[in-house]
């Protein structure tokens, strides 16, 4: 083979064993993670294996050591912060852990979409899986992948067999709805997501009883689809009620929207109406004015589910245990007092 042809092809694995010095059976078992490898030679492997930007083939990997070391990941197809760093923070976990992660997206968290992303990720050699989206109600189908592969769900869905990892929402409506009150507006306006998502249920339910509780009237819900027009649109609506004065919005990306609608409304924020919203993106401390909000810890939920998942299927104890992680108010200047 003329050098020409080699700078064309990727590195292979006898390229990665020629600079590390060592036979490519050293150099498989190294990627193979085999235990009988002494240090000396797995570090010499690894940074070739650097050095040559080489990648090894799943499929070819799959067959030398029945294992493909992927893991399936199933999501909402949307373009939310929420889901992105969830994403994120998932991958970045898994590489970690020397896995790869291959995603299935759906556009409605229906059983019937979940189960067929789910037979896409089996077919495509999937190991274990993360699923992040909000199934309301318990499916056989998923409750079957999920005894035979280690599942960990994001965001409540309730699978039997699966480890739950969760951000508790109706603390994340407590902490919204009591900071308002707490400033001294007499009731609080709740714009919501849409009605088949657990959180949005959760946090419309926790609203409810923090007001009532306060022997506070509970306004009509408005309901938003997560977008930023969404929350632009309830903003206009509430910005033409001038008893207005204090706004719960179930996400950060729908309070900018809500945000933009009151001051078209001729509604000043905090001056007129306070803001409050959920997720604490990187844009919410960057805005005018900066936006109040309940932060989530999507990074933490993404590492536990890959801990979870990886440790089973490694033999190991799984660190993991059900829980729901708490929320944390973070207030800026989008919220104060009342006007007198």
């Amino acid at each position: 083979m003329t050098g020409s042809e080699t700078s064309q092809r990727p590195p292979g694995m006898l390229d990665v064993a020629r600079v590390a010095g060592v036979s490519a059976q050293t150099v498989s078992r190294v990627l193979r993670d085999h235990p009988y490898v002494s240090d000396e030679k797995r570090q010499r492997v690894l940074a070739a294996v650097e050095q040559l930007g080489y990648r090894m083939n799943t499929a070819a990997r799959a067959l030398s050591s029945g294992r493909t070391r992927t893991i399936g990941l199933v999501s909402i197809a949307t373009e939310s912060y929420a889901g992105a760093i969830t994403q994120s923070s998932v991958e970045y976990a898994a590489d970690a852990e020397h896995y790869s992660v291959v995603g299935a997206q759906i556009s409605t968290p229906d059983a019937e979409s979940i189960s067929g992303a789910l037979r896409r990720l089996e077919r495509l050699g999937a190991e274990a899986i993360i699923l992040a989206v909000p199934l309301r109600t318990p499916d056989h189908r998923i409750e079957q992948v999920a005894e035979h592969l280690p599942t960990v769900t994001i965001g409540g869905s309730p699978v039997g067999k699966a480890r739950a990892l969760d951000v508790d929402q109706r603390a994340v409506a407590r902490l919204a709805t009591e900071h308002l009150l707490s400033l001294g507006h007499r009731t609080v306006q709740h714009v919501s997501g849409p009605g088949d998502w657990i959180d949005a249920v959760e946090r419309t339910h926790a609203w409810h009883d923090v007001l009532t509780t306060a022997g506070r009237e509970a306004p009509p819900v408005i309901h938003g689809d997560w977008s930023p027009e969404s929350g632009y649109q309830a903003g206009l609506r509430l910005g033409a009620d001038p008893a207005v004065t204090a706004v719960f919005v179930a996400s950060d990306e729908m309070a900018f929207g809500v945000v933009r609608g009151l001051h078209e409304a001729g509604r000043r924020v905090p001056e007129d109406v306070s803001v409050v919203g959920v997720d604490d993106i990187r844009l919410a401390a960057y805005c005018t004015p900066a936006l109040t909000t309940v932060a989530q810890p999507f990074s933490e939920l993404g590492r536990g589910a890959v801990a979870s998942v990886t440790a089973r299927l490694e033999g190991r104890d799984d660190p993991t245990s059900d829980v729901r992680l708490s929320p944390r108010l973070v207030v800026r200047g989008s919220t104060a007092a009342p006007p007198a």
